[in-house]
Parts: C-alpha cells; sequence; structure tokens
C-alpha cells in the first residue's frame, strides 16, 4: 500500500472532524448536554461545568464516514471480517459510553451507568467479539494462531487455547477503562489515542494488513479534527462515548495484530494511569495514606503546580516514547 493513501485517510477523517465540529457542537448546547465536573476534583475544573460532552458521537461518525468507503477502495470489500471486529469492538463500547453519558447528562444521575451495567455491557461485546473469531478463523483453520501470544521483542510465545477467552476479556475491558481514566485534561486523550492508534497504523502497514493501517488512520484523523475543539480551552468534551470506544477500538487492534502484550507497551500512558488509581485505592485502604495528591496520574501533576497545558504536552511526549517503543519491538526486533 501506498503510504500517501494512509496520509489522505488521516486528512479526509481531520476534515470530516473539523466540519462536523461546528454542527454538533451547538447541537450538544441546545440539548443541554454539558459536563457536570467531580466536586472531589480539582477546583479548576469547576470552570468547566456546562461545557458540551458527549462529543465522541463526532470522533465516531468521522471514523465511520472515512474507514468503510478507504477499506472498500483498498481491499475492494465493503466490511470484511477484520472491519467488522473493528467497528464492532468501537462502536459497541461507543454505545455502552453513550448510554453512560446520557444518564449522567439528561438523567441527571451523575454516577451514570452502574459498575455492573457497564461491566455487563462490556463483557457482551467481548463474547461476540470472540464468536467472530471463532467463525471467521476457525474456519480457516488458524485457531492456534490466534490463541498464541508472543512476548514482545522475542521469539517467544505460549499457546493459551481456550484461555484466550479471558484474555480476550480483560483486555477489553481493562483498554477500554483505562483509556476512560485518561480523559480528564483539555486534549489529553485525543492527543495520546491519536499517538497509539498512530502505531498501531504503522504496524498495520508492516504486517500488510491494510484494513489495520487504514482504521488505524482513520482514527488518528478524527481525533486530531476533535482536538481542533478539544485542545485547552476545550469548546466540547468527547466524554465516555468516545473514550470507552478508543479503549475498545485500540485492544480489538491489539487482537487483530497479535501484539496483545504490546498494546501495555504501546498504551504506556494509559497503563500508568490505571496503575495510579490502583495504587492510590490500595495504599489508601491498607494504609490510610494516599501516594499522589489525587488520581489518575494527571492530577497529580497537576495539583503539584503544572499548567493544564503543560501536563498535557508531556503526557504526549511519554506517548510518543511508548509508541516508538512499541514499534521498535515489532518492527525490529520480531
Amino acid at each position: 500500500m501506498d503510504i500517501r493513501i494512509i496520509l489522505i485517510t488521516i486528512l479526509v477523517a481531520f476534515f470530516i472532524g473539523v466540519f462536523l465540529g461546528p454542527m454538533f457542537i451547538p447541537i450538544l448546547k441546545r440539548l443541554k448536554f454539558g459536563q457536570s465536573i467531580r466536586e472531589e476534583g480539582p477546583k479548576a475544573h469547576l470552570k468547566k461545568a456546562g461545557t458540551p460532552t458527549m462529543g465522541g458521537t463526532i470522533i465516531l461518525t468521522s471514523i465511520v464516514l472515512t474507514a468503510l468507503p478507504f477499506t472498500n477502495l483498498i481491499e475492494l470489500e465493503m466490511v470484511n471480517a477484520d472491519l467488522f471486529f473493528l467497528l464492532f469492538a468501537t462502536l459497541g463500547y461507543g454505545i455502552i459510553g453513550f448510554l453512560d453519558d446520557y444518564i449522567k447528562v439528561v438523567m441527571k444521575r451523575n454516577l451514570g451507568l452502574t459498575a455492573r451495567q457497564k461491566l455487563l455491557g462490556q463483557l457482551f461485546i467481548g463474547l461476540v467479539l470472540f464468536w467472530v473469531l471463532l467463525k471467521v478463523r476457525v474456519i480457516e483453520g488458524d485457531w492456534n494462531a490466534i490463541s498464541t501470544i508472543h512476548i514482545p521483542g522475542t521469539d517467544l510465545e505460549f499457546w493459551l487455547n481456550w484461555l484466550y477467552l479471558p484474555l480476550l476479556m480483560l483486555m477489553m475491558i481493562g483498554s477500554s477503562n483505562a483509556v476512560n481514566l485518561t480523559d480528564g485534561l483539555d486534549g489529553l486523550l485525543a492527543g495520546t489515542a491519536a499517538i497509539a492508534y498512530g502505531a498501531y497504523a504503522v504496524i498495520g502497514l508492516v504486517q500488510s494488513n491494510y484494513t489495520v493501517a487504514i482504521f488505524s488512520a482513520a482514527v488518528v484523523g478524527a481525533l486530531l479534527g476533535f482536538l481542533v475543539f478539544n485542545a485547552h480551552p476545550a469548546k466540547v468534551f468527547m466524554g465516555d462515548t468516545g473514550s470507552l470506544a478508543l479503549g475498545g477500538g485500540l485492544a480489538a487492534l491489539a487482537v487483530i495484530t497479535k501484539t496483545e502484550l504490546l498494546l501495555l507497551v504501546i498504551g504506556g500512558v494509559f497503563v500508568l494511569e490505571a496503575l495510579s488509581v490502583m495504587i492510590q485505592v490500595t495504599s489508601f485502604k491498607l494504609r490510610g495514606k494516599r501516594v499522589f495528591r489525587m488520581s489518575p496520574l494527571h492530577h497529580h501533576f497537576e495539583l503539584g503546580g503544572w499548567s493544564e497545558w503543560r501536563v498535557v504536552t508531556t503526557f504526549w511526549f511519554v506517548g510518543f516514547l511508548f509508541a516508538g517503543l512499541g514499534i521498535y519491538l515489532e518492527v525490529f526486533l520480531r
């Protein structure tokens, strides 16, 4: 595939996002889909209350309008198995996020979906994706390959057989929740997710999986277009509609490209954010003391005196380092 097609995909998704922003944001305002701010969060964030949320609809629309025609152009089929897998994971988790956002901002229930409802939805989507793997890949005789995981940067691999099912569930739930935790500052998640998806666009090209490359490029462009309106000071937030969808999409990419463990590297920023929450909660329960000023990790630096823009750009830089390391391990050491 010509690299120019990837660049064109990014540009098309970017301009669709830039075009949709001025259309969607006023609608979200009229519907009063305003963000509510946690009282226990940083006090500086209280001024953001009322900013339109559920902007993930802009991102998802841009992805679909770009990925479908460009994949059709290259692969000569409208929705192949890989594209169905990626879109189902992304849109499925996006629907869960949309319901969560809707309950929060329209029904005025600050916690949105209960933890049990959200988990059941995530498990259902994971089971459907596992069924797709069975129906498509087992018929082709690839079950052993599908249920084998590779250790990044080595020739070591392990066959999990049916243990791959709980791994898939853990990946989908863990990735979506970790990415969701990162969505706490203007532009933070849009930038770090664009970097991670950019790494998968490169991996897709190297593996000659053009569906992966095009889908990843479409997400990068959609996120950059959204960033026009989400950069500080944000005119719109993506909400759980966007963050859960992006986490589900990343996990699906790791499954399709057989880089399950490498996702921990490419998504290193999301891993650190999730770990900071787990460490904070565990420490407080066991010792009655907090390790960080506030979790997730980005709030720790914010309360330490860093400006919001400094925190965001620093995390973007760290995201670039993790993505570069992931590409190096997959492309040069595999």
